[in-house]
Parts: structure tokens; C-alpha cells; sequence
């Protein structure tokens, strides 16, 4: 166990698939102080491991030596766990996505504003060093003005039944492409199809174009013989990949591929990919080291309560856009 470097304590709301990492992460960070989920033995064992106290949610929201909750609960209880947490005057982070709704998610912003609390939600994928390598290549206008992107996130499972692959899923690649972009989409088009469940997509493809002549488009899937996850960027100079199932020094490639006109006619011209060399470290803990460190300096999350509401309009403009075909198709 690492020795506190902080004053700061946190409670993990939450401590299932995804919640017993943060519960270890913020231990490694020695600033865990409280855990609590509906199933006492598995928070009860995460505790034990972890030298924090289980506790229930009301007592952790009464105790003014907590300064912060983490919540990793079901995607359906975000919104109301953050209103209370904030309620209470505690600085929260919040597993994506910050809410099923985006007439939950703007009061919430709101209510951290005039709490002059953190309000922050779990976009892991933009503190992977990865990512930030690519964006930051693009952003120094390494493959010129970029035109599209494509991202596929594809595995086998795990399935869920209470939301659909597109809120599971396209929350980490809409936050990514419009962190890329600057910009919200001025179109959203998705389809998708529910194979396992009755009208809850397994498979879905949403198309997004840009004020500034962009487009992208997001494949996401949990019904795939292989997992997959990989961001294409195709600029008028150049293209990079972003592949997180690589090794790390195969993670982010710059590849100078160019198209010629010869004769009046568009020639490709390839060149081998380019291996970008990066930093190792474990996103997960560059994400709550951000959270910690803005509690601290009261400084504004990378993906505070703004970015997630962006990401929150995407997933709702989409949503809206497959039920729409689908009234179609009747």
C-alpha cells in the first residue's frame, strides 16, 4: 500500500465489474477511505483487501472527512447518485455515462457549479497516454487537416440487457472524436440491430459530420469473433492509428501515406507505418490521479460535466435516430 501523499478522501460507490478498480486504484493512491454496494460480501471482501471501512451511502454522505465519492454503479442510478452526492457537498466522479438523459445531466452541472464542486466523468480513454500522443499529433498538424475517422470497438460479450451496445460501448468514441474534432456534430445518423435481446442493440453504427467538413463514423459491437479496439485518423497528409489491443510500442502508428496526381488521375502513395514511442502507465490511474488532482487545485476536469453532457446529446441524437429507422421499417 502506498502511503497517502494527500489529505484528500474518497468513498467507491459501486464495487462490481468495473468498481473494484477503482476501489484498488484509489488504495494504490492512498486516498480509498470507504466503500459501499448493495452486495455486502463482495464490498466487504474489496474492503478488507483495501484497509478501507464498508459503510452504507448515507453515513458516507454525512461524514464531512470525506471529500469525494467515485460511482460505479448501474448506468440507470448515475444521475440520481451524483444529484445526492453533490447534494451533500461532495466532489464526485462519475463512470460514464453521467446520466441516461440529458434533462438529468444539466442540473447536475449546475449543482457542482454552485457547490464549487469537481464534477467529473470516467472518459477513461482520454488519459491514456495513447491517446494523448495521437491527439496531440494532430493537433500539432502531423497528417494536415484531418478529414475522417473511424473507430471500432468490437468483442464477444459481455452483454447486458439493461442498456444497449451503443451507451456501453460509443461513450469512450464519441468522447474521443470530439475531443479530436473541438466541435459537436451538426448531424447524427446511427442503425443497429438486437439479435440476443429484444430492442436492445447489439450492433451498432453511428455516422457523424462536422461544421468543419469532418466525418466520422463508430462500429461498436459485443457480438464479434474478435476483440478490436481501434481509432483511424485520415488526414491530407498523412494517416495514425490509435490500436489499444497492440503492444504499447505498437500502440500509435503515423503512416505517410499521400495521394499523387499523375496524368489526372488520384495515385496512392504508401509508406510504412511508423512506430510512436510512448510512456507506459495504467490509464485508469492517470484518471483518478486527474480527479485527485483537481479537487486539489480546484483546477476544471479534462472531461468534466460539460464534456460528458456533449458526449450524453451525441448518444441521444443517435438513440433517436435508430428508433426513427426503425418506425420507418415498419
Amino acid at each position: 500500500m502506498v502511503k497517502p501523499r494527500r489529505a484528500i478522501r474518497v468513498a467507491v460507490i459501486g464495487t462490481g465489474y468495473w468498481g473494484k478498480n477503482l476501489v484498488r486504484v484509489f488504495a494504490d493512491l492512498g486516498v480509498l477511505a470507504a466503500v459501499c454496494d448493495v452486495n455486502r460480501e463482495i464490498a466487504e471482501s474489496l474492503a478488507a483487501a483495501h484497509g478501507a471501512e464498508l459503510r452504507p451511502l448515507e453515513d458516507i454522505l454525512a461524514d464531512a472527512s470525506i471529500d469525494a465519492v467515485a460511482i460505479a454503479a448501474p448506468a440507470a442510478k448515475h444521475a440520481e447518485l451524483a444529484r445526492i452526492a453533490l447534494t451533500a457537498g461532495k466532489h464526485v466522479f462519475v463512470e460514464k455515462p453521467l446520466a441516461l438523459d440529458v434533462v438529468d445531466a444539466e442540473p447536475l452541472i449546475a449543482l457542482a457549479r454552485e457547490k464549487r464542486r469537481t464534477l467529473m466523468v470516467g472518459h477513461l480513454l482520454q488519459y491514456h497516454p495513447g491517446f494523448r500522443h495521437f491527439k496531440h499529433m494532430i493537433d500539432e498538424g502531423t497528417i494536415g487537416q484531418t478529414q475522417y475517422f473511424y473507430s471500432n470497438r468490437l468483442n464477444l460479450g459481455k452483454i447486458r440487457r439493461e442498456e444497449d451496445i451503443l451507451w456501453s460501448f460509443a461513450p469512450h468514441d464519441i468522447s474521443m472524436i470530439l475531443a479530436l474534432t473541438g466541435q459537436e456534430p451538426s448531424s447524427v445518423s446511427s442503425i443497429g440491430s438486437a439479435f440476443v435481446t429484444p430492442s436492445v442493440a447489439d450492433v451498432t453504427l453511428t455516422h457523424l459530420a462536422f461544421p468543419s467538413g469532418s466525418r466520422a463514423h463508430i462500429f461498436v459491437s459485443w457480438l464479434h469473433p474478435y476483440k478490436e479496439q481501434r481509432l483511424v485518423a485520415v488526414g491530407t497528409e498523412g494517416m495514425l492509428t490509435f490500436d489499444d489491443g497492440l503492444d504499447w510500442d505498437a500502440k500509435v502508428k503515423l503512416y505517410k501515406h499521400r495521394i499523387d496526381w499523375i496524368g489526372g488521375n488520384p495515385v496512392p502513395v504508401k509508406s510504412e507505418g511508423e512506430r510512436i514511442p510512448l510512456v507506459e502507465s495504467e490509464p485508469l490511474r492517470e484518471e483518478l490521479e486527474h480527479f485527485c488532482e483537481c479537487i486539489e487545485t480546484n483546477r476544471t476536469a479534462l472531461t468534466d460535466g460539460e464534456e460528458g453532457l456533449r458526449v450524453l446529446r451525441v448518444l441521444q441524437r443517435a438513440t433517436e435516430s435508430m428508433l426513427q429507422i426503425e418506425e420507418n421499417r415498419v
